[in-house]
């Protein structure tokens, strides 16, 4: 299956992708599903299952499924006019999405948090109905937001991961060895070789276009993020750290006070801005996920503003490069929290932004996989296990410290020639068979770790 890097990287909003971006997707697709019915439909109802149902709150799976189900969406959103949506749904009970007419749906009995068992098919499963006039039930479809945005239905997850319909691409690796080889034959980096597949379904103008907003998003989020404080929503009065920790490295520059080991803070704090502004229900672009969102823009601009001879101009190389990785670990494993752990967010972030990295820093095919494994290798088992359900502790910090285990890959892969004992695609199945055997309390359910010893107020 061909994945973009636009599949990658998606432009959206806070605080997850799976449990907020995935469930806003997942409604504007049954919003479509209802426009192509013979039948008109009266009102909506929605059910949660699984981890959407344990953390949906604490995620604003509730408030996404209400507003895609008005018919907003993630790419374009506006937090103004959704506040607003929000109030009038919750005095009228209806929403009006384009072409339906005014749909009976009022969220307090027509939502539905199940905190039974998960749906089979995956770990993020949802239910969406459409009634007729009596509140009878006329068509229903099963949703499973399968993390980073992604949103299959129970048919499409049913038939498999190869339901690419598109044009032949001309580099179709599906592991980290098949990646290698084809680079060799080609004499192509792996950028380019991604650039490539990326070619062979839009033109190249589109292609730059896009790239382009993607780092200009990223970069933003991360300018706002230190340049915002105050106190994150949900309750658990998390302080904003990203700000002071940034002004007090800026007020440090030039007085021969700091320490080499200072460039992590600022690593760091990149990365935390992005989150923060994440948790804050903000503008963010899936690196591979919202939870991981900070690994990869906080390695681009640690690279843009610490390391000499950087150029934006290589901006785009980083991302199709990260994204090769981030594909393949996709494809083979999980990116998803509930299906995998952490391990799946931040530390398949953390494995794209060191690929990135060691491809800017002029490294061969086998260096930048090297890079990738050392990265996903040493995140193996991490678990998922957000305090109150919220993407705040410890999903913040972890974002800093991805950066970090990023960089330091990069910079060990660039120390070798590119040979090592495991391989990205050992690491990845590593992964997956880790996440198959984790105990579901670890994975986004808020039932396990630091989610139950930390007090929740």
């Amino acid at each position: 299956m061909f994945l973009s890097v636009f599949d990658m990287f998606k432009v959206g909003v806070g605080p997850s992708s799976s449990h907020t971006i995935g469930p806003m997707v997942a409604a504007a697709r049954f919003l479509d599903h209802l426009r192509a019915q013979p039948f008109q439909v009266a009102g909506l109802r929605a059910s949660l299952h699984g981890s959407l149902a344990f953390t949906g709150v604490g995620h604003a799976t509730d408030r996404a499924v209400i507003l895609g189900l008005a018919g907003f969406r993630a790419d374009d959103y506006d937090a103004a006019r959704a506040e607003a949506e929000l109030t009038r749904i919750a005095t009228d009970h209806c929403v009006s999405p384009e072409g339906l007419g005014a749909l009976k749906f009022h969220p307090k009995d027509d939502l539905q948090f199940d905190y039974g068992p998960a749906l089979p098919g995956h770990a993020n499963g949802m239910i969406l109905r459409g009634t007729d006039a009596q509140g009878d039930v006329i068509t229903q479809v099963t949703y499973y937001s399968i993390g980073g945005g992604f949103v299959l239905t129970e048919a499409e997850l049913a038939a498999g991961k190869d339901t690419d319909n598109g044009p032949p691409i001309p580099f179709p690796f599906h592991s980290a060895d098949e990646m290698l080889q084809m680079a060799a034959t080609s004499g192509k980096s792996i950028a380019g070789m991604k650039r490539a597949n990326e070619l062979s379904r839009m033109p190249d103008a589109d292609l730059d276009r896009g790239l382009a907003r993607i780092w200009e998003v990223m970069n933003t989020c991360i300018d706002r993020g230190l340049t915002t404080d105050g106190t994150l929503p949900g309750g658990l009065k998390v302080r904003r750290r990203a700000k002071g920790i940034y002004d007090a490295l800026m007020a440090e520059r030039g007085m021969n006070l700091t320490a080499p080991h200072t460039i992590n803070d600022y690593m760091s704090t990149y990365a935390m801005a992005v989150n923060e502004e994440n948790a804050a229900g903000g503008q963010v672009v899936t690196a591979p996920t919202n939870g991981a969102a900070g690994v990869v823009p906080a390695t681009i601009r640690y690279w843009l503003d610490h390391v000499p001879g950087a150029t934006a101009s290589r901006v785009p190389e980083f991302l199709l490069t990260a994204a090769a990785i981030g594909g393949l670990i996709k494809f083979n494993a999980s990116i998803s929290g509930a299906e995998c752990g952490c391990q799946a967010e931040v530390g398949s972030a953390s494995a794209m932004a060191a690929g990135g990295l060691a491809a800017v820093l002029g490294g061969t095919p086998e260096q930048i996989e090297n890079a990738a494994e050392i990265a996903l290798e040493h995140h193996l088992g991490m678990t998922c296990d957000p305090v109150k359900g919220l993407v705040q502790v410890p999903c913040i910090e972890r974002n800093g410290l991805g950066a970090i285990k990023a960089v330091s890959a990069a910079s060990l892969a660039m120390r070798g020639d590119g040979q090592h004992l495991v391989s990205l695609d050992v690491a990845i199945e590593t992964m997956r068979q880790t996440g198959v055997d984790m105990s579901e309390k670890y994975k986004e359910t808020a039932l396990g770790g630091l989610a139950v010893n930390v007090p929740n107020c």
